[in-house]
């Protein structure tokens, strides 16, 4: 293969991303756990009141369903998607959109139309980091060729590959960039965020049905998956990182799969370089490689920012509030360029090894990430007009009493499980 060639073809298709300042929009995608609303138990996909019967459910509603042999794997409605998680965790992703009220709006219809599908069954959503409940031994993964090429291969990547896979549920946002500059001090600027991102958004209490007194267990998940496609990508804080340098990355690194014709193959230890052919490939197969690389921030036509659980509406959010922000404002991006320029993936790693016992109160940049976190808040909040403020009050107001959910959650446990993860169950929300 022509790795000049290759590399071309990927960095093309990063800066084939690029956007005006007006066209500038936020994609979002939220990932819950289907539980029985008794037992706060995960729900299977199989069998009688399962999330595959869910999904058909919906199907009848007019979603259009994706298929892989007989089993319904996702669904489309309009600007939503619907995916199913390798542990049935329930994701959907709303199509980009310029205002967070368009994100707001897209979201509640969704969760207008499926919780009385899943109240009928005696089941909800909810909006945690892991499972409180169900350890993930108990957890059938879905049945999806993808899931299974990469669950054999996780055996031996890390230790708590299976974890991720199935025991996780995350909040994601994406944003644009308007060129390789601008890609390249948003990458900096998100990866070098991480720690605090992680913290402020953790919102995990309970892991494999017990307590944990430790944080940031999302983090620690991540950083023994597979180091090869997760955590911090190689030189991602380095001044002269752009669209060449990640190409190079996704290139020297395993796919797990590819995908011909529609159909999963295995790859094994081959590289990405080994594979793609730079002048015979179809669009789909190139997107596909870039889809088996996690990382805390990942490039595809855009920037995908993937650190953080997920959390309750409204506080859900005030996540694409805080990027867009920061990210979507010159004044306020060059501030937090200042504040970040001189930190390292050194330091990046380092906080992430002590935010395990210390969550907010951990230094990083000589700073506690509870007052970073304040400070970044506070930065994104002017860069929003007075209708799109109300959507980061919430995590202000979280981070002004001095805390993060996962410390809402112990504070409400006195009365137990159940009843500490209320404010995380998506059934019953009124619209305003």
């Amino acid at each position: 293969m022509n790795y000049k060639r290759q590399v071309e073809e990927i960095t093309k298709y990063i800066g084939s991303g690029e956007k005006k300042e007006n066209e500038l929009k936020l994609g979002v995608e939220l990932e819950h756990f289907v539980i029985d609303l008794e037992t706060l138990k995960t729900i299977s996909y199989y069998g009688e009141g399962g999330v595959a019967e869910t999904l058909k459910d919906l199907e009848k509603n007019g979603w259009e369903g994706t298929y892989e042999g007989e089993y319904i794997l996702g669904l489309d409605k309009g600007d939503k998607s619907i995916t199913l998680e390798p542990g049935s965790q329930l994701e959907l992703s709303l199509g980009a959109k310029a205002r967070i009220a368009d994100i707001e709006e897209l979201y509640l219809e969704f969760l207008d139309e499926i919780i009385p599908i899943l109240e009928a069954k005696g089941q909800g959503l909810m909006a945690t980091g892991y499972h409180p409940v169900t350890k993930i031994e108990d957890i059938k993964i879905l049945p999806k060729k993808r899931y299974d090429f990469m669950f054999n291969y996780f055996k031996k990547t890390g230790t708590h590959a299976h974890n991720m896979m199935k025991g996780t549920c995350a909040l994601q946002v994406s944003v644009d960039y308007t060129s390789e500059e601008d890609y390249r001090k948003k990458f900096r600027i998100i990866n070098a965020l991480s720690p605090v991102i992680y913290t402020i958004f953790e919102n995990a209490r309970y892991y494999e049905g017990q307590i944990r007194d430790r944080h940031a267990i999302r983090a620690h998940i991540w950083e023994n998956t597979d180091k090869q496609r997760s955590g911090i990508v190689p030189g991602a804080l380095d001044d002269d990182y752009g669209y060449e340098k990640y190409a190079e990355f996704i290139l020297n690194n395993p796919p797990i799969l590819e995908v011909k014709d529609g159909l999963a193959y295995s790859t094994g230890d081959k590289k990405v370089k080994d594979l793609l052919d730079p002048d015979d490939y179809k669009l789909k197969e190139l997107e596909h490689f870039l889809t088996m690389f996690f990382p805390d921030v990942r490039t595809k036509k855009y920037l995908e920012i993937r650190m953080m659980d997920e959390v309750p509406y409204p506080l859900s959010m005030a996540a694409p509030a805080l990027w867009k922000g920061i990210l979507y404002n010159e004044d306020n991006l060059n501030k937090i360029y200042e504040l970040i320029k001189d930190i390292s993936a050194e330091d990046v790693l380092k906080a992430k090894e002590e935010m395990d016992d210390l969550g907010l109160d951990t230094i990083y940049n000589g700073k506690t990430i509870l007052e970073i976190g304040r400070y970044i808040v506070d930065i994104a909040k002017s860069g929003l007009d007075e209708e799109e403020k109300e959507y980061i009050l919430p995590l202000e107001a979280m981070l002004k009493n001095g805390k993060n959910p996962y410390m809402i959650t112990k504070e409400r446990e006195k009365d137990g499980k159940k009843k500490a993860l209320e404010w995380c169950l998506l059934n019953g929300l009124k619209r305003s």
